[in-house]
């Protein structure tokens, strides 16, 4: 390595002189103003000079041979931009790295109204989402209720009936409809005598309570029960506080059912459901069935744990919650609690349903969760639990187990969608959860077995979609562009 190389690596690693001033806005916003001296503004101008003055080509003289002089007043307007880039992402990752705060989301910072003066220091202002600062609970020794439950031969026997009624034929009957017929429905919503959606050919298993995206029918059965196709019904809908459109939040529509056709499911034996799974031996699914349904107890016990660790927990968690953040969080709580659903082994059918149920209580207790997460995040620090690679290996395999898929294919899926932020920290906060309880005095209660659904979920809002609520970067550096009229062939 060259002196020369030694001495551009000491200039780049060279720490900016930066002055920070850092508001609390909240427990969790910061307004932050960040100088950057002139000194620096200066050597990083300088040190594109130095890069550019060998190759830069100017009319009448050879390449790197003009003056430096006139080489600076040409190209200082082309690169300012790129210093400007330069200095803006060493200094806030120097912001970072000098943990004056502890970040959760990215700077809400203006990239175009950033300029580098003619003289003078470089500022800038930006607002930041912030891990909030808080003395951590007593959660060693508490008293957690669990149920469990020995499982029988009855009990896989009622699970196996369950498992066939999901899984079995849906064949077109002429009759009316009966409770838990799957109906193709078409919904009109009005409100005010206005038509404000129409939803084609929507499938419904007919059941007590539906539940749609953005609200929920109870009594459901009685208006459809009875019907055959053609017949029409009606029912008021309240559209719940959340829903994506905001027009509609807290308004009563008016739902008009059209009954299309009707279909009746044929349950499957245990026979056919061991064939169903590709297991020749009855008794063999049996066992699997027996797995399954611990493994559900098991989430069930952690879903009981955690909801009493959780209020425990975050009892004297006082502290505002930005509603932004809150947004935002609400859908990566959705995810992980889906991913969750999948490890532990339950249904699809299952898995909708809950996971519509939870849309209409999951925004209200997304501020509990998140100040849960902070609480679990900070004791994960304290007793250094990190997660491992084998962590995401058995997490991944469990999922693609029970979605019958590969390994390999979840976690491309995972990946593309940007979910395994939400794996790590299902697998860090499962680990905390797991010392909280081997710390806790455990109490047992009884467990009830699954039982044949009373609601039907549906993957639909009737108001309309979610709207879109995860903010794009706010700008894009690329401090490392072509400049026109340089060579950029290494030398």
């Amino acid at each position: 390595m060259s002196s020369d190389t030694q001495v551009d690596e000491s200039v780049e690693l060279q720490k900016l002189n930066l002055s920070v001033e850092i508001k609390n806005v909240s427990a969790c916003q910061r307004h932050v103003r960040v100088s950057v001296s002139r000194e620096d503004i200066d050597r990083y101008f300088q040190k594109q000079f130095d890069e550019i003055v060998p190759k830069a080509e100017i009319p009448g003289f050879r390449a790197g041979k003009a003056p430096r002089k006139l080489i600076e007043s040409k190209f200082r307007k082309q690169i300012e931009s790129q210093v400007k880039g330069s200095l803006l992402m060493d200094s806030l990752a120097q912001v970072n790295t000098e943990r004056h705060f502890s970040a959760i989301s990215e700077p809400d910072l203006n990239y175009e109204k950033v300029n580098i003066p003619e003289s003078g220091p470089m500022t800038y202002e930006f607002d930041i989402e912030v891990r909030p600062e808080f003395d951590l609970p007593q959660w060693e020794g508490l008293t957690i209720n669990r149920p469990e439950r020995e499982f029988s031969d009855a009990d896989i026997q009622a699970y196996c009936a369950l498992l066939g009624n999901d899984r079995g034929d849906v064949v077109p009957v002429e009759g009316p409809i009966m409770l838990n017929d799957e109906v193709a429905f078409r919904i009109v919503a009005s409100l005010d005598g206005s038509v404000v959606a129409t939803h084609e050919d929507i499938l419904i298993s007919v059941r007590p309570n539906l539940v749609f995206a953005d609200g929920v029918i109870s009594g459901f059965d009685t208006l459809a029960v009875g019907k055959t196709a053609g017949a029409k019904f009606t029912t008021q809908y309240l559209v719940k506080a959340n829903a994506g459109k905001e027009e509609f939040r807290g308004k009563t529509l008016e739902l008009e059912f059209e009954v299309l056709d009707v279909r009746r499911v044929e349950p499957l034996s245990i026979e056919e459901l061991s064939n169903e799974f590709d297991i020749a031996d009855v008794d063999e699914f049996k066992e699997s069935v027996l797995k399954s349904l611990k493994r559900q107890l098991a989430y069930e016990q952690r879903q009981v744990v955690r909801g009493q660790i959780s209020a425990l927990l975050t009892e004297s968690a006082n502290w505002a919650l930005p509603p932004d953040l809150l947004k935002r969080q609400f859908r990566r709580e959705l995810s992980r609690y889906v991913m969750e659903l999948q490890s532990s082994g339950f249904s699809d059918d299952e898995i909708r349903h809950r996971e519509n149920l939870a849309r209409h209580d999951l925004m209200a207790r997304t501020e509990v969760l998140l100040k849960e997460h902070f609480i679990l995040e900070r004791i994960a620090e304290e007793k250094q639990i990190e997660d491992d690679p084998l962590d995401y290996d058995l997490a991944i395999a469990q999922i693609a187990a029970s979605t019958n898929e590969s390994p390999r294919r979840v976690r491309a899926r995972y990946e593309k969608n940007g979910q395994i932020d939400a794996l790590r920290n299902m697998i860090i906060e499962g680990k905390v959860i797991d010392m909280i309880i081997a710390a806790a005095n455990i109490k047992a209660t009884p467990y009830e077995l699954p039982s044949s659904s009373t609601t039907e979920a549906i993957e639909l809002a009737i108001s309309g979609d979610d709207e879109a609520d995860i903010p794009e970067a706010k700008f894009d550096v690329q401090p490392d562009a072509p400049i026109p009229g340089v060579t950029n062939k290494k030398d």
